[in-house]
């Protein structure tokens, strides 16, 4: 639902001034006409060729700039006999431009980078017969001759002949389709008429007359892809075809091998286009008035489609009832998109420009020769497919197309899209019609004087441009020769029949006479008062020199009832810029005009002047300004930008094929076949912040920060190649249309959003919640807009919502939603408060809804509910109890029933729930047998209730203690046990049994806590014994008044385990206060390494003995131990310093392999061999298909195996390296851990005697010896290599590039750090020197 409208103009005229041979400049140049034009896409030229009576061919030039209004210059000039000019091509490889005449020359010029002319004409060959047809290929890389002869020539760029054949064969082609034999009409059953209808009339001819306007040229047209060329001639005639004469296209490939020959068909004219893309050919086809009715037409003229086959594949009539004309030329856009078809007429030519969507040709443009003249030629651009190039004989014009949505106000969603003279409207607020139908057609009736001071008629029916107001129901439309129409549309808003719009013409005007080429218009109104309304009429067009002028109308009108009113002033304000273009707005005073370079100038209307104010990054043929700041607009390129007021413009998006402003969105599709909602507040805050061209939204290469991150915005996926017709925000929908050209209204969610949260902040509940029930929006949405105002809003909320399934639902919706628990709880009890005050009857469902949705669900408030009500209404209680058992599980419900000990209850849960009675009833008897206490137990327990079974045991009577101490036992209600008998005599039984418990756990400390509490000395002895916390045990021992040979032998026991956990100095006083044993006691603390408490010990209890028995020969031993720890930690050293030097000269010599990089001479190698066995196509890039799926198979068993294996460090795996780096590190705090042993025993070894003295100096020696080494492993292991010198060649960089992802093991394994604190002794270096 897009309309084509006309963006720029570029017209360049031929002055007298070049003929300067001659001196009646003004009758030469009459004679001179411009017959051909051509692209120079390189050089951004138009070259055209001009014929001449006196000078020949003559050569012009312009610049494609549409801004450049200079007439052509000439640059050159070609003489023959008969100048008539066939073909004029730029050929941008070879840098020539060659012209190809009827009389059989092809001329070439060789071209500059200028596009200067560097040598004169060059005749490459020359045909004796003439040339009838000539058509170069898409890539300019051959060439179709038709001669005079008839015949088909194929040559390359360079001349060079492919093919020669004649164009006239009987033969159908290479693609002829083959006849199996049946199928055939006259096998088929024809019922009662028989096949008497089969044999040809009498009276039928199947003669096609011939067409008295067919020149009986050939035509040539090449698909898009040059790989097929098609031909249309007049058919021969031949003796079996002498009736025949009409014309047959026939399909060549570029090897010119004949495909395919199609049927000629009555009245086949001589245009031919074959549509870039290649499913189409177009041709033309006149009525004819002879001949059976099944070639009869109803229009005078059609454009016909042929398949590439050969056969005919539909077509439209052109319309209009003038019969005094002829198809002149097509011509397809080189998107294929728009179909240009150039008719002669008597009174001037006109170029039609039609599309097609939804099966239906639209009428889109129609180009007026100027002056009533004839156009030469026409001609697309090859790579800007919206430019077209039109020649008459004395101008050169360039016309510049752009694609528009044209949408009115969101108040009605109305959309126009032009189709010849009618004007199609559909009001999507209140329907959804699919085009190419419409809500309404309104026929633009235009006057049969446009001018009276021209007095020339009104030749097109078409307007280049219409409008409709941003803000009211407002239709305006412009035609190219000055004449202006307003309408009022009525849209009907409100539901109910009849139609939807009734469109009045309110003004009408034709334009000032300086104001020429009228090519967009713009209607705004302002709202004066109710009955009053101010109607500004914005016209833009351009000047005789080209520059734009904007024409304003201003006028009132009474809005009831509705009559026209003449205008009230006019503004005219000229520009001093070619092909700008207004920007739509809502307001008059917002009128803006943006120039061909992105700039935006306000247009001030009183002062009929205007001022630049901000500027796009580039041009931007559909733009939109929002309010009074924010200018939003979609480059060319499909870039939105946005910008404001003294402020650098910002992309939104660089991949964007349509957009709109709606809800306060930019809302824009993008060629992901996504539709993106930036929010406006969110842009106009970034623009204002200063943020210099920053990226909003991250698109491609360009993932600049702004104020703002695309992930923010919301998306909604679409079809592919879905584009925006408008945005309706009044129903929160935006209408799509897919390329097919069907329509799609989607509601998106921010749109939805947007209505609803305004809803919500006027108060309006129910229509905020029926939009988001419509549109399945979370109605958890309702709370958490804004909690506060909706809890203080209740009573409003539920007083307007009424219903109580709407109710229900929004209940159900809260208690799902992921708001925290005490939010839900908090809405549920205050609804539910509400509808209890309300109607506690009407309302019950609802109540037992926010029971159960509550969280945790409040069931047994729901069922109480039930009971208060069973003696209101047996038949309400019946129905709310069906209610709640649809709302939760049968079977829960009946186990909660169970737990309020209401039998009753319970068997009316059990009846609705249409449980089997021989399930329950026998269950209900036997509880009702039970006293009350127990029978809650049983109960309890039945429900997995086990603390409250258990204090329900405990209720039941003394005779029930044994069985509750059972019961507490087996399910671990210890806690919940003590708190139910603390202060009772049984506490004490509770206490043993739990401190039983906790000492099979293992957990001796516990144990021992909860015996001493239960007064059990003997087992809270054990329990301490176990936990070896001796302090404890031995004051209770002592307590106890133990006997001192059971204290020994507890301390015996004792100190053993302590020893065995090397706790040294915890077993030696265990030994020596409670065991009285000196000896042991000084023997743990020489194992222990702690002499010097050992020597107090001795000396304290006068034992010298034991200095030589004990301390000595430990002395020794510890010295012995930790100089095998030391020869150990050197051996390990030396061992792996060796092994990582190795590694790394591997890294140095074989980096390849080292680094496991591909081998350049293995490329292209394939692993296969040549042995007899199963073939397979595994190569050395080739990944097991079945690694992925064993891996995700893997057991977490298997998993942790693969991280060990990892870790293993074992040898030849990748990880060695920063194995041994982890192991050297280790080793320096095991060196620490050494170094303190050594500082407690050096003192001892210099006391002790001279031999341990020597034993000391050794030891520091050798210690200090490997603190050496280790730190001088440690400084090299560590350093950082030398780097290379850099070696410039691609090998070497992409070598570089794979090394850079594998992270350096030095960088994962942290150097560490030797500890610089003293531990020798100065006398044993003294001794040592």
């Amino acid at each position: 639902m897009r309309n084509l409208v006309p963006s720029a103009i570029k017209i360049s005229t031929l002055e007298p001034t070049y003929n300067e041979h001659t001196s009646d400049s003004a009758s030469s140049n009459a004679q001179e006409s411009i017959v051909a034009a051509a692209y120079d896409v390189d050089r951004g030229l138009i070259f055209t060729a001009s014929e001449d009576a006196q000078f020949g061919v003559r050569i012009w030039r312009t610049p494609v700039d549409p801004c450049e209004w200079n007439a052509p210059v000439l640059c050159g000039s070609f003489i023959s006999v008969d100048s008539k000019v066939l073909s004029l091509r730029v050929i941008g490889e070879s840098a020539q431009l060659i012209l190809v005449t009827r009389s059989g020359d092809t001329v070439s010029w060789q071209l500059d980078d200028l596009g200067e002319l560097i040598s004169g004409p060059d005749i490459v060959g020359s045909v004796d017969s003439g040339i009838l047809a000539v058509e170069w290929s898409p890539d300019d890389t051959l060439l179709v001759m038709i001669t005079g002869e008839e015949n088909l020539i194929l040559m390359t760029s360079t001349f060079d002949v492919l093919s020669e054949a004649p164009l006239h064969t009987e033969d159908f082609g290479e693609d002829a389709p083959i006849n199996v034999g049946w199928g055939a009409k006259e096998t088929q059953f024809h019922g009662s008429i028989g096949r008497a209808h089969l044999k040809p009339s009498a009276q039928s001819s199947n003669r096609i007359q011939e067409d008295p306007h067919d020149d009986g040229l050939p035509r040539v047209s090449w698909r898009g892809d040059g790989a097929y060329f098609v031909v249309s001639s007049l058919a021969r005639q031949t003796p079996q075809s002498d009736n025949v004469k009409g014309r047959a296209l026939r399909v060549y490939s570029n090897e010119a091998r004949l495909q395919s020959t199609a049927e000629i068909v009555a009245g086949l004219e001589p245009s031919l286009s074959w549509r870039p893309s290649g499913n189409l050919i177009a041709s033309t086809q006149k009525e004819i008035r002879a001949g059976p009715s099944d070639t009869q037409r109803t229009g005078k003229h059609g454009i016909i489609f042929f398949e590439r086959n050969g056969l005919p594949h539909g077509g439209f009539n052109l319309r209009g009832d003038d019969r005094d004309y002829r198809i002149k030329h097509l011509a397809w856009s080189s998107d294929s998109n728009v179909l240009a078809v150039h008719i002669e007429r008597t009174q001037g030519d006109v170029v039609q420009l039609w599309t097609t969507g939804n099966y239906h040709w639209y009428l889109k443009q129609e180009i007026l020769a100027p002056l009533s003249t004839h156009f030469t030629s026409i001609t697309w651009h090859p790579e800007v497919s919206m430019r077209l190039l039109l020649t008459s004989p004395l101008q050169i014009i360039q016309q510049d197309y752009a694609w528009e949505t044209c949408a009115g106000a969101n108040s009605t969603g109305c959309v126009g899209v032009i189709d010849g003279q009618k004007i199609l409207l559909t009001p999507f607020r209140m329907q959804n019609i699919p085009p190419p139908m419409s809500s309404h057609q309104l026929l633009a009736n235009t006057p049969t004087d446009a001018d009276a001071s021209s007095g020339g008629l009104f030749l097109s029916q078409v307007p280049p441009h219409i409008s409709l107001s941003q803000s009211h129901d407002l239709l305006a439309a412009v035609w190219q020769q000055g004449h202006v129409m307003v309408w009022a549309l009525q849209t009907r808003i409100t539901p109910g029949g009849g139609a939807a719009m009734n469109p009045i013409l309110i003004w009408s005007a034709n334009l000032p006479g300086e104001l020429c080429r009228c090519r967009q218009v713009l209607v705004s109104s302002g709202n004066d008062d109710n009955e009053h309304r101010t109607i500004s009429a914005v016209i833009l067009g351009s000047d005789v020199s080209g520059n734009d002028r904007i024409v304003i109308y201003d006028f009132e009108h009474v809005i009831l009832p509705l009559k026209s009113i003449s205008a009230t002033r006019t503004r005219s304000i000229s520009l001093q810029q070619k092909n700008g273009r207004l920007v739509p707005h809502e307001v008059p005073e917002h009128l803006a005009w943006q120039a061909p370079d992105g700039s935006i100038f306000q247009v001030h209307r009183e002062e009929e002047s205007y001022s630049q104010i901000c500027s796009f990054t580039e041009h931007c043929p559909s733009s939109q300004r929002v309010d009074a700041q924010l200018f939003v607009g979609l480059s060319a390129g499909g870039k939105v930008y946005a910008t404001i007021p003294n402020a650098e413009s910002t992309l939104l998006a660089s991949n964007v094929n349509s957009f709109t402003v709606a809800s306060g969105f930019v809302i824009f599709t993008t060629t992901s076949h996504d539709v993106q909602f930036a929010p406006l507040e969110s842009v106009v805050a970034t623009l204002a912040s200063g943020q210099e061209n920053g990226m909003l939204s991250p698109t491609g290469d360009e993932n600049k920060s702004g104020g703002l991150a695309s992930q923010a915005w919301e998306k909604r996926r679409v079809e592919r190649g879905s584009r925006i017709v408008t945005g309706v925000p009044s129903t929160m929908s935006l209408v799509l249309q897919m390329p097919r050209g069907n329509l799609e209204t989607i509601n998106p969610r921010p749109m939805v959003m947007k209505v609803v949260k305004t809803d919500l902040d006027a108060g309006l509940w129910r229509k905020a919640f029926m939009a988001c029930r419509k549109h399945r929006i979370d109605l958890s949405i309702i709370v958490e807009h804004n909690q506060q105002v909706f809890m203080a809003g209740i009573p409003a909320f539920v007083e307007q919502i009424e219903d109580v399934d709407y109710i229900n639902l929004f209940l159900t919706s809260v208690g799902r939603s992921q708001l925290p628990a005490e939010v839900v709880a908090d809405v549920c009890d205050s609804v539910r408060q509400d509808l209890e005050d309300r109607n506690l009857t009407k309302y019950v469902n609802s109540i037992l809804t926010a029971y159960v949705v509550k969280s945790p669900p409040d069931h047994e408030a729901g069922l109480a509910l039930l009971l208060r009500l069973r003696g209101v209404s047996s038949s309400l209680v019946e129905e709310a109890v069906k209610y709640i058992i649809f709302l939760v599980d049968a079977d829960r419900l009946f186990d909660t029933a169970l737990g309020m000990y209401d039998f009753s209850l319970v068997l009316m849960v059990a009846q609705h729930a249409q449980k089997d009675p021989r399930e329950y009833l026998p269950f209900l008897r036997e509880l009702r047998a039970l006293p009350q206490y127990y029978q809650r137990f049983k109960i309890d327990d039945h429900l997995k209730r086990r603390a409250k079974a258990l204090r329900s045991l405990s209720l039941a009577g003394p005779e029930y203690f044994q069985e509750a101490l059972d019961y507490l036992d087996t399910y671990q209600l210890h806690d919940e046990a003590l708190a139910i008998w603390q202060g009772t005599d049984k506490y004490m039984d509770v206490l043993g049994i739990y401190g039983a418990w906790l000492f099979d756990r293992h957990e001796y400390h516990q144990a021992a806590t909860v015996f001493v509490e239960a007064s059990d000395a003997r087992r809270a002895m054990v329990s301490y014994e176990r936990a070896l916390e001796w302090q404890e045990l031995f004051e209770l021992c002592l307590k106890d008044q133990l006997d001192g040979d059971e204290i020994t032998e507890i301390a015996y026991r004792i100190a053993d385990e302590l020893f065995s956990k090397k706790r040294f100095s915890e077993s030696a006083r265990v030994l020596l206060d409670y065991a009285k044993d000196v000896r042991q006691a000084v023997n743990s603390l020489a194992q222990g390494n702690e002499f010097a408490e050992a020597r107090r010990i001795v000396t304290l209890h006068a034992r010298p003995e034991l200095m030589d028995q004990l301390l000595l020969p430990c002395a020794l031993d510890c010295r012995a131990q930790i100089g095998d720890d030391i020869n150990e930690m050197r051996e390990q050293l030396r061992k792996q310093i060796a092994r990582l030097t190795e590694l790394r000269i591997k890294k140095v010599e074989e980096p390849d392999a080292f680094y496991n990089l591909d081998d350049p001479t293995l490329h292209n190698v394939d692993v296969m061999t040549d042995v007899s066995m199963a073939p397979t196509t595994f190569t050395r890039y080739t990944v097991a298909p079945s690694a992925t799926s064993k891996a995700s198979k893997r057991s977490s068993k298997t998993k942790r195996k693969m991280e060990r294996k990892l870790g293993s460090g074992r040898k030849g795996t990748v990880d060695e390296e920063e194995y041994i780096l982890k192991s050297v590190t280790k080793l320096v705090e095991r060196c620490a851990t050494t170094r303190g042993e050594i500082k407690k025993l050096l003192p001892h070894l210099l006391q002790l005697s001279q031999i341990h003295r020597e034993e000391g100096v050794a030891l520091q020696v050798e210690f200090d010896r490997l603190q050496s080494e280790l730190r001088e492993a440690i400084e090299d292991i560590w350093k950082k290599p030398d780097e290379p010198a850099p070696l410039d060649s691609w090998a070497i960089r992409m070598q570089e590039k794979a090394k850079e992802q594998l992270v350096e093991p030095l960088q994962r394994v942290p150097k560490p750090e030797m500890s610089t604190s003293e531990w020798s002794l100065k006398l044993l270096q003294q001794k040592l020197a």
